[in-house]
Order: C-alpha cells, then structure tokens, then sequence
C-alpha cells in the first residue's frame, strides 16, 4: 500500500477515487495528506540576518552535512543540487525545483578520515575527489583513509548516481573543472613538485582516464634551479574555448593556450605577488569576462582576526592577452550600521574574500553580467557592480546570523559566519553555503 500510495503522491492524488476501493482509498489518502504535510514543513529562515538589497527566501539546514562545493543539474521537471561538504564525508543531493523549500534527499556516504570537498558537473557526469585530510580540518593521521582520487559519476540517474571511472595523481588534486566533452582540468599535486600544477585528463573512456598534458610555473618542479615563488593552481581552471584563465596563487593570474592538450603554452601572466604577500592565495579563483574583456579576480583570506597580507578582489583588462593589467579593486565591505570599524577584524574567523560565482558551463547557472557575487566569510556574501568597470560599486550584502552549534574545527575561535562558496541559478535564486550552517538561498532585490 505503502507504494501505491507513493504514486498517487507523486501523480494521482486527485484521481484516487476513480482508482481505489473506499478503504484503499481512505488509507491512501491518510498517507498522502501526511506526506504532503511533511513535504510542505520547510526547514525555517533563522532569524538575525542582516542585509541591503537581498532577501532570504528559503534555508536548509542539513544537520548531517556541512555542504560546500554547488552545482546544478535539471532532470525532468526537478532541480537537483549537488554539493560537497567540508565536515562530513561524502557528497549530498538536494532538491531545489521550489527554492523557497530546498529539500536534502540523498546523502553519498565517503570513506573516513578523507577530504571530501570538490565537485563539477557537465554533460551528465559528476566529478567529484578523494584528498587526504589534514589535522586542522578534523583528519587522523593516525587512522586509515581512502587512497586519493578524482572520481567520475554517472548521473543518467540523478539520485543514484554511480561511479564509472576514476584517476589517480599520486598526490591527490584541490579544485577541479569539468566542462563537458573530453576533457578534466585538475589543480593536481604530483610527486615531485611543490604546489598543484595544471593537468588535462582525457575522459572520452571514463573507465580509463589519461593524462594529456600539465603546466607548472618555473620553481615549481623539485629540481628546478629557480626559487619557488608559491605558485599554485587553486583552481579551478576556467576554460573558454582554447584558452584556460588560471589562478594560480603565488604565480600570479595566468592565460594558457591549450589548443594543443598536450602542449600548453603561457601566453600571459599578471603578478600579484610584491603587491599581495606572496603567498599562495595572492592569487584565489578568476572568472573571464569575455563579453568586457574583463577577468575578475580575487585573493583567499586565510588567517582569521585580518592576521595577513592584504586581501584583494578587482578587474583585470584582458584586451591584451599577451598583457593583463588591474585596472580597479573591489571597495572594502563595511560593518553593519552601528557596528565599529574594526568589525570584522575583531569579530573572530576569516575576514576576506573566497569564491565567485563560476561554473558558467552549466547551463542552469547564470551567465556572469554586470554583477558580481563574491563570499567574504565572516562579511557574508558581497554583491558587486561592475557596469564602470574603473569604479566597481557594492550594492548589496547578507550577513547572516552567526551559527549556533559547530560541525567542524574551524573556525579556530569565536563560532562566527564563515560564508564559503556561492552559486547563482538562472531563475535569479542565490544559494550560499558557509561553515557549520546549511543553504541559504538569497534574492538580490536591487537598489
């Protein structure tokens, strides 16, 4: 009964009298109504946020996930978000068809003790990684974790997803990019060399990945002569037709040629190291503004309480491939009215910028326009205009309340808002992922 009951949940509710005896029917119906009840009991907005120009619009808090990495697939007449977490082991689903009522309805377990923390999706396929786990993060090097890998999923069924293919790089791999067709471009750590390199995988067999090509800056390479300048590629690599903008930390901002896959060729670097740092993040996540000849391109903050180099988010003119130049930076977030200067200095956590809204490959995720969203952990989620693009303007912010109980380590200190990644869907709904809380899901109203 139980069963049949899924199905006039799901399609026939209101054909059950035409389908079912008068007891059946009674039973059924009993069912559904409390099904329909518990579906339509959406997980409440805390409340305490603070923001200007953007409204909460629906929260979920998946307890026994600590999602992170987003991205978006559309099967049927269903939405679904797939994230990766940064305090629990494995991969989870949501359904966000209704973003006023983001559902979790699968949770992928992953191996103990083992990083958990990257995901893109294209063409039907999820690639997701397998990374050792550091003490900072909650790892036990005293215990076993699984080998690392980057794994490749099937996603013909979108809530049962499984695993076709995976590749190894004897050394494990940070953010990775899928944009579809033959090609994984992976942020790869390799046995000697110091920092994660660029490296194409073919996947046209998915059972049978196999290197293509890599690119590493000089000083990267053990036995290089040069000094290691802390160049890294975070990643992701964005790619836009034969070219790949890398970001490439200490290294600076990086454009490749990879017409040739096994052959890539720098044709342009923008160095932000003697200005900021060096460090390894001077240089974090980058997104083409192809349309503007623009890249928008941004620091990591790292240490929490400001304890660091200045962190930076601005534009760089790429009219000149061969040339890249900042031509402006980001204001600096403010406090909350009422709130010192200080604010977010002294507040506890990371203060600085993260992730952007990339994966512009997919097609459910809006197209980068003259707005920019960009996370600042304990300043919340940033929106930026970029329409004179010599004077970038913020326009709109969303704080939320700070967490009430800890899934992880970090932060270090106080238990604060540490907003992470951010992703914006092409109906206009903001999702937002943070330490130690659920999604939050955000429209920007306008001025």
């Amino acid at each position: 009964m139980s069963e049949a009951c899924r199905v006039i949940a799901k399609h026939f509710v209101g054909r059950a009298s035409m389908i079912f005896s008068k007891a059946l029917r009674a039973a059924c119906l009993a069912l559904v109504a409390a099904s329909l009840t518990t579906l339509a009991a959406a997980d409440p907005i805390p409340p305490g946020a603070r923001s200007q120009n953007v409204e909460a619009v629906g929260y979920v808090d998946a307890p026994n996930a600590s999602p992170f990495k987003m991205s978006l697939l559309e099967s049927g007449d269903r939405w679904y978000m797939y994230t990766s977490n940064l305090f629990h082991r494995g991969w989870a689903i949501f359904d966000v068809t209704d973003p006023t009522d983001p559902t979790l309805v699968k949770f992928i377990e992953g191996p103990a003790n083992t990083a958990t923390w990257q995901l893109d999706i294209a063409d039907n396929l999820m690639i997701t990684s397998l990374d050792a786990l550091s003490t900072g993060w909650g790892g036990d090097p005293d215990q076993p974790r699984a080998p690392e890998a980057v794994l490749i999923w099937s996603l013909e069924d979108p809530v049962n997803p499984q695993q076709i293919g995976s590749f190894t790089t004897g050394g494990g791999t940070h953010r990775n990019a899928y944009f579809g067709g033959d090609y994984l471009h992976l942020a790869a750590n390799l046995p000697g060399y110091r920092g994660e390199v660029y490296m194409i995988v073919d996947i046209s067999d998915p059972a049978n990945p196999v290197e293509t090509g890599r690119f590493a800056t000089t000083g990267m390479k053990e036995t290089d002569a040069e000094p290691y300048d802390l160049g890294r590629l975070h990643g992701p690599a964005d790619v836009r037709g034969n070219l790949a903008f890398l970001p490439f930390g200490g290294s600076g901002f990086i454009i490749a040629d990879i017409s040739d896959p096994a052959n890539i060729e720098e044709i342009g670097r923008l160095d932000f190291g003697p200005l900021f740092g060096p460090t390894h993040l001077s240089v974090h996540t980058t997104t083409p503004y192809l349309e503007r000849n623009l890249a928008i391109v941004n620091s990591e903050a790292i240490a929490e309480n400001c304890d660091e180099a200045l962190n930076f988010a601005g534009l760089v003119d790429i009219s000149d491939l061969e040339a890249p130049r900042l031509i402006s930076s980001f204001p600096m977030p403010q406090p909350p009215e009422g709130e010192p200067l200080d604010y977010f200095c002294t507040r506890g956590g990371r203060f600085g910028p993260h992730n952007q809204n990339q994966l512009q490959h997919n097609p459910l995720v809006e197209d980068q326009t003259d707005l920019v969203y960009l996370t600042y952990f304990n300043g919340g989620l940033r929106i930026f205009d970029i329409s004179t693009a010599v004077n970038p303007q913020e326009v709109g912010w969303f704080l939320p309340p700070d967490p009430t109980a800890r899934r992880g380590p970090l932060p270090r200190g106080a238990l604060v808002v540490q907003s992470e990644d951010v992703l914006v869907d092409t109906r206009g709904y903001i999702y937002v992922s943070h330490k130690n809380q659920g999604i939050w899901v955000l429209r920007y109203t306008g001025e």
